[in-house]
């Protein structure tokens, strides 16, 4: 292992870089900070069969952070925080942690190398600024270099747009009446449904009637809040597997009315099928027909090929990865993939086309999307970008509200008809 200390050690570092493929592992000064606001205190990189530290704000020592470019390929240990800050910057960057997941549907575990030296200063000195600052040099090694050993046997070349996607809208923040705060998902669990928290702040279940979402605010001086809500989601997109059309209008009051219900006790009967197990009676709907058709189906693909594979990044959950299965969970696993799936393929269309505005996509939760929305400069043909591109065409409908700050928000589905 070699510490760089001069300027020539790192000219000789950034040729290797850049004839060589490399795994570089980046460690953040401040562990409780968001990636967003912290600064890299080191970094470790493995190319050519050698290993070197580079210190950027250690206390052991600091090199000038010269941006370092490469046409090769870079394996990093978390893409999203990684490029949150980062100079060492490549077109092909990888995550082996997203390999390492996509094996075995779990992340790697990076505690079981943590030194005895890592486990005081993170137990004792848990609230003290920049602490892996002052974790000695070789320590970090031990840790990072037992790391890669772990991880470099899946160095894959999978698609990693989810990464990509979720990187984008943690950079935008959320404003509040006091400050800037940054979510962090995980798309790391059991379904590939990404969770959402960070300090303190569980974003993926904002309570919508205790208040707590009124702090959040627009950042700009005539912004609002606006968000958009899929009808009916799951059951759309289950309808568009097993070929079942949804008339125009509410899909949650089509199937109420298949029920004999009202919206509301349809709503929940639905979900209940859904999310419950569809009952004798609810087979002879014309709808939980199909669904129950398509669940006996999958349960017998699953036995049969011990995987199940989603449908639009073709990703593989192995059985052997999974527990206590039985059709109707394992159908439940199947549409939360997909749900996600859909979201992060329109998001990765969507990005691209509104970047060059001021609003912003500030948070993705399962069936709906919150967007900082510059009034005065975008204009409402902003947002009728947004909702066309949404809405597939009418296969996904949604519904839209606007408001000062998150907790009142008003319907303006309508006004965006027009």
């Amino acid at each position: 292992m070699v510490i760089i200390h001069t300027e020539e050690q790192l000219l000789d570092l950034t040729e290797l870089i850049q004839k060589n493929d490399s795994i570089v592992f980046q460690i953040n000064s401040d562990a409780n900070l968001h990636p967003v606001e912290n600064r890299i205190s080191l970094i470790y990189i493995w190319v050519n069969d050698r290993e070197f530290i580079l210190p950027i704000n250690h206390g052991e020592g600091i090199v000038s952070s010269i941006p370092i470019t490469t046409d090769k390929t870079i394996w990093v240990l978390d893409k999203k925080s990684y490029l949150h800050k980062s100079i060492i910057m490549s077109d092909d960057i990888r995550d082996l942690n997203y390999s390492y997941y996509l094996s075995h549907n779990i992340p790697f575990d990076t505690d079981v190398h943590l030194t005895n030296a890592h486990k005081f200063y993170y137990r004792f000195h848990y609230d003290k600024q920049n602490i892996n600052d002052v974790i000695p040099l070789v320590k970090h090694y031990e840790f990072l270099s037992g790391v890669r050993k772990s991880l470099e046997l899946y160095m894959d070349r999978q698609t990693e747009v989810v990464l990509d996607v979720l990187f984008k809208i943690e950079s935008s923040g959320l404003q509040t009446t006091s400050n800037m705060v940054y979510s962090e998902y995980n798309p790391f669990t059991s379904t590939g449904r990404p969770s959402n928290r960070f300090g303190g702040i569980n974003f993926a279940a904002l309570n919508k009637t205790d208040g707590s979402r009124k702090k959040f605010i627009s950042r700009f001086e005539t912004g609002v809040l606006v968000e958009f809500d899929f009808d009916a989601y799951h059951p759309r997109l289950i309808g568009d597997i097993v070929k079942y059309d949804f008339p125009q209008g509410s899909g949650h009051d089509h199937l109420a009315k298949t029920y004999g219900l009202s919206y509301d006790e349809g709503k929940a009967l639905t979900f209940k099928y859904l999310y419950g197990g569809i009952t004798s009676d609810a087979m002879e709907n014309p709808f939980f027909k199909l669904v129950d058709l398509y669940i006996k189906k999958l349960w017998s693909r699953y036995k049969d090929s011990k995987f199940i594979e989603s449908y639009i990044y073709n990703r593989r959950i192995f059985k052997n990865n999974l527990y206590n299965m039985n059709p109707n969970k394992l159908f439940n696993y199947m549409i939360q993939l997909l749900e996600t799936e859909n979201n992060i393929k329109i998001l990765n269309e969507l990005l691209p086309v509104i970047e060059s505005y001021n609003s912003k996509l500030i948070l993705y939760n399962y069936d709906s999307f919150l967007f900082d929305f510059d009034y005065k400069n975008d204009g409402i043909g902003y947002l009728k970008k947004i909702k066309s591109i949404l809405e597939r065409s009418g296969k996904f409908p949604t519904t839209t509200t606007m408001g000062d700050n998150y907790h009142e928000m008003k319907d303006v589905t309508e006004k965006l008809n027009d």
